[in-house]
């Protein structure tokens, strides 16, 4: 249930409420919900302060801490200054409530609230973050965390950690230099640097791997000169839980001297793949399990942005081990592919049911007005294609950029099933990278009815056009 509540008393929006009874019963769920408040804050970077955003739970810290089976019941109370609106990116909720304006429900207000009451049936690591133009880029998100049980299943030490691109400058002003064609896409002007001329580092497979030159990388708000240091224990075990919140920069996970194991994907768990080194695209997340050597020591958990030198980062250190100043630069990696994808099982999977029907959504756009789009269409709600409850949707996404797009659907989540026609048994997603001239073919079961967005993660790809809507019929 939803409910937009102003600053004068309680609105009743989304349902009907009749009479006095159903105002009491919204104000003592109002009253009984978690607080979650959109704010402002002021981040310094690399000595330098910047107004930015954030997303206060209910403990004072970033974001929500959950179990599952408990109510998704949070107020959600706007204080930014600006119309905001959070999606709740990696749950199910009903439509109207999936936090897209238009397509669920309007920017909220600042200065109002909206209840959110909707009963949450996936665990793992998730996040939230607006949908509203390009405040993602500011920095408003945080994580969302459901943890299956209440009591840790295993005897390892847990610790998010959001990863952001950063920019000193307006986002809006980015947008406008990309649209009108400055650099080729290839950077901008940012922090007294001209960063506008393409090179071999910012190429891969024919295209652009970045469109956008920042100025700092984040791991938990921090920079490598001042990082995080993580106290682990000796011999201990520790699980990370990693989120790709970039606007608009893929990543590699490097884990340096220590080998980790890959257990899960957009909070689904996978059978463990062993490695140093992981993919992440935007807004994917990836669950590593360490162990920690016997004898300790320091050991660096790096993000390294595709086709870029500067890295971020945290620092894994037992007690009393020397921490040492760490490089903000390295060899630039390559762009992404999708070899570990397809290697990818997931421990559980969909029904073993047939495809109903099968969808072809081209991937569009890129040229020198910055216009990107699904099918040629550059949109934000124009519907791709509809579907009927209790179907199996195979969609085939064939990129035919020069750019990767991360492709995210709303309110599902999907198998991916094939690369470039070679059929594998991949895992569930609910947001897969889709590399240039690419076809990643992937299936999910209608089983969620409304009207849901279908998009690429990149923020100003989204907001140049690369965003439709897939809805249920009404004679479903």
């Amino acid at each position: 249930m939803l409910h937009k509540i102003g600053r004068r008393g309680f609105i009743a929006g989304g349902v009907a409420i009749a009479g006095l009874a159903g105002v009491g019963m919204l104000a003592t769920r109002a009253a009984t919900a978690a607080r979650l408040r959109i704010d402002t804050r002021i981040l310094e970077v690399s000595g330098r302060a910047a107004k930015v955003f954030t997303i206060v739970g209910p403990d004072g810290r970033p974001g929500i801490d959950t179990v599952l089976g408990q109510p998704f019941r949070y107020l959600l109370e706007n204080a930014s200054d600006e119309d905001a609106l959070i999606h709740w990116h990696g749950l199910k909720p009903p439509s109207e409530l999936d936090g897209v304006p238009v397509l669920s429900q309007a920017a909220l207000p600042d200065g109002a609230s909206f209840l959110y009451d909707f009963v949450n049936t996936r665990s793992g690591t998730h996040w939230m973050h607006s949908h509203v133009g390009l405040q993602e880029q500011r920095l408003m998100a945080a994580p969302l965390i459901v943890r299956e049980t209440a009591e840790p299943v295993f005897d390892e030490r847990e610790h998010v950690v959001m990863v952001h691109d950063f920019t000193f400058r307006d986002p809006a002003e980015i947008f406008a230099e990309l649209k009108s064609g400055g650099g080729a896409h290839a950077g901008h002007t940012t922090g007294g640097m001209d960063n506008s001329k393409m090179d071999m580092s910012t190429m891969d497979m024919g295209g652009t791997l970045n469109d956008v030159a920042f100025d700092a990388y984040l791991a938990n708000d921090r920079t490598l000169d001042d990082p995080e240091v993580v106290t682990v224990e000796k011999g201990g075990k520790v699980r990370l839980r990693i989120i790709n919140a970039a606007a608009a920069s893929n990543l590699w996970i490097d884990l340096g001297g220590i080998e980790g194991e890959l257990v899960a994907v957009d909070g689904n768990p996978v059978h463990a793949m062993p490695g140093q080194r992981f993919p992440l695209a935007i807004a994917q997340r990836a669950d590593i399990r360490l162990q920690i050597p016997a004898g300790g020591g320091v050991f660096p958990i790096l993000f390294r942005p595709e086709g870029v030198a500067r890295q971020t980062g945290i620092l894994l250190a037992s007690k009393g081990a020397a921490v040492s100043r760490m490089a903000s630069e390295a060899e630039a990696l390559p762009g992404l592919d999708l070899e570990l994808e397809s290697r990818l099982r997931p421990v559980g999977s969909l029904a073993d049911e047939p495809v109903t029907r099968t969808e072809t959504v081209m991937l569009t756009g890129g040229g020198a007005d910055y216009l990107w789009g699904l099918n040629g269409v550059s949109s934000a709600h124009q519907t791709i294609f509809t579907v009927r409850r209790g179907e199996r949707l195979a969609v085939m996404l064939h990129n035919m950029t020069g750019m990767a797009h991360p492709m995210h659907l709303h309110g599902h989540y999907f198998k991916v099933t094939a690369i470039d026609g070679r059929a594998i048994d991949g895992a569930l997603r609910d947001t897969v990278l889709v590399p240039p001239k690419t076809t990643v073919t992937i299936q999910f079961d209608a089983d969620n009815p409304g009207t849901w967005a279908f998009h690429c993660h990149h923020i100003y790809h989204m907001n140049s056009g690369m965003m439709g809507a897939i809805a249920y019929s009404s004679t479903a």
